[in-house]
Formats: structure tokens, C-alpha cells, sequence
């Protein structure tokens, strides 16, 4: 099966897609071959779009999100023109194929209560002796989950933009931070004052903490092992303060929405998230206006 799909030769030439889409793609497709293998269907060449709407309809059944479905239809589309170029195959049966429609899921947006959970925990004390231990570590962590949230829901950062975050992205006196997004592009984002202080107390008294003395990374964020902070490190910070289920990107929903609600213009929200198209910051005028709705009919007398 490996021979005939040739998955492994498809995965290496997704080099310059972002780590995580190269992942998702190839376990995408290996799934549908596996699930191809299993209904007598044993190389590309006996692929056709029928039995490419059979595994969307499959995964249907199996109560994928849509998002999801949506995924693996592109992750199909692009290996079968990948070996549609190759020559492997004479025709291309996932041209144009899109995942089934239906309602898309509107973000979560947190409200001031929840916000507050996640920004205003204390924070405690940090003394500069040595490698600290116990106590110290703790108050470290904990100016580091500060610092962290408050660019997350103060900038409106992606997570992997956060992680990759190095000290020289940061600009505390002039309030702004440097970010590399989707496909390279970079963009100079302005921060409030909270954040910078929790930026500079975190770089002051707890990264020294995290990173060790000796450390050299240019890295912002450290987890306890003295890496560079990864997604998973971030859900579980959240996980630890949050009161309800919630998930990292509902603090960028909840930035764009709250401008948004605040009357900022779409164009300088979808240059503030880094979008390229402003069709994709559109989505977040559409839980504006849920909110509205949602105020309206419990203020109004009438309503």
C-alpha cells in the first residue's frame, strides 16, 4: 500500500506548508487509503470521484465536524493534483471537490467574567537567587501564563505565533510586537499597557527562571523543561485557569469580536489578525451581531 500510494513522496513535498498542515494532510491521507484498501480499492488509478463523495459521506456518518470534513476534502485535492503533476495518474477526481455544507460554527466569545478568571490570577513573589525551586517556580509559571494570555487576548495572536515568539519581536517601549503568520507574512501588532507589564515582569523575574542561567535561546516563552512553550503547553495553562472548557483561540475570537463591538473599523481588524482576505474577518461581524441580538432582546421592553 505504501508503494502504490506513495504517501511518504507526497508528505515530503508539502515542505513549505506550516508544520502542522503538513501533519494533518498526511495522516488525512493515509486515512483515506486505509479506508480505500479496506473497500477493494488498491492504488490511485482506481480512484474516482464517486468513491471520493463515498468517503466524504463517510466521514458524515462518523459525525466529524464540518470543519474537519472540509480539511480532508483539501487534503485529498491536493494529493491527487500532486500526482496528477507527477504523471501517476491521467485525470485529477478530486478537482473541485468540496466537503457536503452546512451551518458553520460561530466562535466562542468569553465573557468579562471568564476573562477575568483567565487574566487576573495572582501572581505571587520571585526572588532572583539562583535556579529557583518549589515556591519560585511556581510564581514563574504563573507570571509566564500572565504574560501569555495577555498577548493572546490583547494582540489577538495565534497560538503557533505566540510560540514562535523570539525576544527580538518584542518592542516594550514602543508597545508593539513583531509576528510571523500564515505563509510567512509578517505583520507589527500594538499592545496595551497591561500587556507590556506583564510582558516585562515575565522577562524581568520569571523567564531567567524557566530558561536557566546558562540558556541561549532567543526564545520569549519556556515550559517547565526549558523548551520553547508549544501549543499544548498553552491548552493545558488554559485548562488550569479556565472555569469552563476553552479553547486558546477563543481568546482571538473574543479580541476581534470585542473591537469589533466596539466600533473598530474590519479592514484594521483583519490587518491586526493577519488576514489576507477580509472575508475570513468577516465571520467575526456576524457574532457581533449575535450579541447584539442577544442584548436587544433582553433589554429591550418590548422584546
Amino acid at each position: 500500500m505504501v508503494v502504490a500510494w506513495d504517501v511518504d513522496a507526497f508528505s515530503r513535498s508539502l515542505g513549505g506548508h506550516a508544520p502542522a498542515t503538513l501533519r494533518a494532510y498526511t495522516c488525512d491521507v493515509c486515512a483515506f487509503t486505509t479506508w480505500a484498501e479496506r473497500g477493494g480499492v488498491t492504488a490511485p488509478a482506481d480512484v474516482d470521484r464517486l468513491v471520493l463523495r463515498r468517503y466524504l459521506a463517510f466521514l458524515s456518518t462518523r459525525r466529524y465536524a464540518r470543519t474537519s470534513v472540509a480539511r480532508k476534502a483539501a487534503a485529498l485535492r491536493s494529493y491527487f493534483a500532486w500526482l496528477y503533476r507527477r504523471g501517476t495518474i491521467v485525470a485529477d477526481p478530486a478537482r473541485r471537490l468540496s466537503a457536503p455544507g452546512g451551518g458553520a460554527r460561530l466562535p466562542r466569545v468569553l465573557d468579562r467574567r471568564e476573562l477575568a478568571t483567565l487574566l487576573d490570577a495572582p501572581i505571587g513573589v520571585v526572588r532572583r537567587v539562583g535556579r529557583a525551586g518549589g515556591e519560585h517556580l511556581e510564581a514563574a509559571v504563573r507570571l509566564r501564563d500572565n504574560a501569555v494570555l495577555e498577548l493572546l487576548y490583547g494582540c489577538g495572536l495565534r497560538v503557533a505565533e505566540l510560540c514562535g515568539l523570539d525576544e527580538s519581536d518584542l518592542d516594550l517601549r514602543g508597545r508593539t510586537v513583531t509576528v510571523r503568520g500564515k505563509g510567512g507574512r509578517e505583520r507589527r501588532v500594538p499592545m496595551h499597557d497591561l500587556c507590556a507589564q506583564s510582558l516585562a515582569r515575565w522577562l524581568r523575574d520569571g523567564r531567567w527562571v524557566l530558561a536557566g542561567p546558562a540558556s541561549a535561546t532567543a526564545a520569549v516563552f519556556f515550559n517547565r523543561s526549558a523548551a520553547r512553550l508549544g501549543p499544548r503547553d498553552v491548552r493545558r495553562m488554559i485548562d488550569r485557569r479556565s472555569a469552563v472548557p476553552t479553547h486558546p483561540h477563543a481568546l482571538r475570537h473574543s479580541f476581534a469580536t470585542h473591537l469589533l463591538d466596539g466600533g473598530a473599523d474590519l479592514r484594521v481588524v483583519q490587518e491586526l489578525l493577519g488576514h489576507a482576505s477580509l472575508q475570513t474577518t468577516q465571520v467575526y461581524t456576524h457574532v457581533s451581531k449575535e450579541r447584539l441580538l442577544t442584548v436587544y432582546g433582553a433589554t429591550h421592553p418590548r422584546a
